[in-house]
């Protein structure tokens, strides 16, 4: 019995006892899901579950009394060995032998799409990460929410939500001015300007600009007026970073469906018609030449200048035209993943949300994510050999390889500052998450190659009642708890839970493993007590796999 049929079964008890008058109860009332979570104390049982507390006052009884009514109907289910009330009206819920084993089978039938659900399904999404500017290599912030926004794009994609990954692509504004002028001073052999970008990174751009100008027999950029030049360095050398942080995001497993330019919004009118439609809904003022939009209406700390004075659109102007952008484009919910230094944006675009009519926080989610530091013999790493000032992607992959690096940026709180050590995350060691869980993986395919040669087959046989130990009923909990985990980590937009929860599993595996044998001793005969705990070996693989892959983690055969 699946934690989806004990639900199911909740559900029907409680209907059955309405539609009997057992329960004066609004049928509407009764949850479409029954919810149910682990135990803390596995002798209370597999499953516990609230609903009892949660409805009993509207069936006009006490909790403990509606929560025996359930427990007596609830125990009469083929597969419920007992149901037990405990406090003020819980339920714990213990599940034959049989009916708990028959999950092993269900995983392994099911295959990779075992604990995907539909929770999102219809619902469509537009995830916007990483979107760093293209003005050097993309540093370690950034690629905190390449692994953490590719990971999420694909939990909520489990939950059965259609997901758009976008990433902003900053070719507007006076950051891509000071890099052009970084990259001319760098191949005139001058200084950077003061407000430049330094790094052995603008000497290759700024020597790949003028070889392929020359290459295209081209006029030397390098000759050109100081004003031309810095355009034509602007033009080829932004191309030339931006590839370089595509490159490098697709070798670190993201891909992005959009990449959307901001200077498109300026150029296509879409900031002039998003004004004019916060104008006709009486939300912009004109004062001291300047067009504003009123956004403490709507709880912001002060209004915001959209157009200034000289007729030029400020900062957040390209923001709102971007948002409504999303919309018209049909998503239902526009998700941004920013740095640490975007907490004042926070407010004024939930602002920007309300005045087009729609619901802050729900219709517009932001999501903010802090520093990463990297720590290599005791000591912080502060620098990169290339970028010069920060240290970037390739530094972190290079220290550590792709999997231990998305897994460790992946496996904590975005909202919370880590601290990476490289020598940990490059160690095999049990210590090492990563490792841990990836090591579980290589350990299942291992013991189905050595079944195979015993002669243990799964085809043959499958007795669910005989997974009966205490080892084999815990990794059976586990395994259940991978739809409600992918569900909560779409929810709550938190997929480091799937990390969390594979190194339980892991734990868990690894306890069954060292007691309980798939293959015979000697010359003892292959029963279906092998094939049976073959399929929890499978079963206990495909879980890992599964959860890997949300994490843009390769699940290995051998370590």
């Amino acid at each position: 019995m699946t934690p989806a049929q004990l639900s199911e079964a909740l559900r029907a008890a409680l209907v059955h006892a309405v539609d009997d008058g057992t329960f004066a109860l609004d049928p509407a009332a009764i949850p479409a899901t029954v919810h149910l979570e682990r135990p803390r104390q596995r002798e209370h049982g597999d499953w516990a579950t609230n609903v009892a507390m949660q409805l009993a006052k509207k069936a006009g009884t006490n909790p403990r009394a509606f929560a025996e009514e359930l427990a007596r109907r609830l125990g009469e289910t083929p597969g419920v060995a007992s149901v037990e009330v405990a406090g003020p009206g819980f339920l714990n819920i213990r599940l034959d032998a049989a009916a708990a084993g028959e999950l092993a089978r269900s995983i392994v039938e099911q295959g990779v799409e075992y604990g995907r659900g539909d929770a999102l399904a219809g619902v469509r999404i537009n995830l916007e990460f990483v979107s760093a500017n293209p003005t050097g290599p993309l540093h370690i912030g950034g690629v905190r929410w390449a692994a953490v926004g590719d990971s999420l794009a694909r939990v909520l994609e489990a939950a059965g939500a259609d997901v758009t990954r976008e990433y902003y692509f900053n070719d507007h504004g006076a950051q891509i001015d000071r890099f052009a002028r970084s990259l001319v001073a760098r191949a005139l052999g001058e200084d950077a300007p003061e407000d430049g970008y330094g790094g052995s990174y603008i000497t290759d751009i700024a020597e790949q600009v003028v070889a392929d100008a020359l290459a295209a027999g081209e006029t030397d950029p390098r000759t050109l007026p100081r004003d031309e030049a810095t355009e034509a360095f602007r033009a080829r050398g932004v191309d030339l970073m931006f590839a370089e942080i595509k490159q490098s995001l697709h070798d670190f497993g993201v891909d992005f469906d959009v990449y959307f330019h901001e200077d498109t919004l300026h150029e296509s009118g879409a900031v002039e018609r998003a004004v004019e439609r916060l104008r006709e809904s009486g939300h912009v003022f004109e004062q001291d030449g300047a067009v504003w939009l009123r956004t403490t209406d709507f709880g912001d700390d002060k209004d915001r200048v959209v157009i200034k004075s000289d007729g030029e659109g400020a900062y957040i102007s390209g923001d709102i035209a971007y948002y409504l952008d999303k919309r018209e484009r049909g998503f239902d919910r526009v998700v941004i993943m920013l740095g640490a230094d975007h907490h004042g944006y926070i407010g004024r675009m939930m602002a920007v949300c309300a005045a087009f009519g729609d619901t802050p926080h729900v219709n517009l989610e932001i999501l903010i994510g802090q520093m990463v530091n990297l720590v290599k013999d005791g000591e912080p790493v502060r620098m990169s050999k290339r970028a010069g000032t920060v240290l970037t992607i390739e530094d972190l992959v290079d220290a550590v390889g792709v999997d231990a690096a998305r897994y460790s940026l992946a496996r904590s709180s975005a909202d919370s500052t880590i601290d990476l050590d490289l020598d940990l995350l490059a160690s095999a060691k049990n210590e090492n998450p990563v490792y841990y869980v990836q090591y579980a993986h290589a350990r299942t395919v291992n013991v189905g190659r050595n079944a195979a040669d015993a002669g243990v087959r799964k085809e043959d046989g499958f007795d669910a009642s005989l997974l009966d130990h205490e080892s084999e009923s815990v990794l059976l909990g586990r395994l259940a708890e991978l739809p409600r985990v992918i569900n909560q980590a779409a929810e709550l937009r938190e997929p480091h839970r799937v990390a969390r929860y594979l190194e339980e599993l892991a734990g868990s595996y690894h306890k069954w493993y060292d007691q309980r044998r798939v293959t015979p001793w000697g010359d003892e005969e292959v029963t279906d007590v092998h094939r049976t705990r073959l399929w929890l070996n499978d079963a206990t693989r495909q879980v890992l796999a599964n959860g890997l892959g949300l994490l843009g983690v390769s699940a290995p055969e051998r370590m």
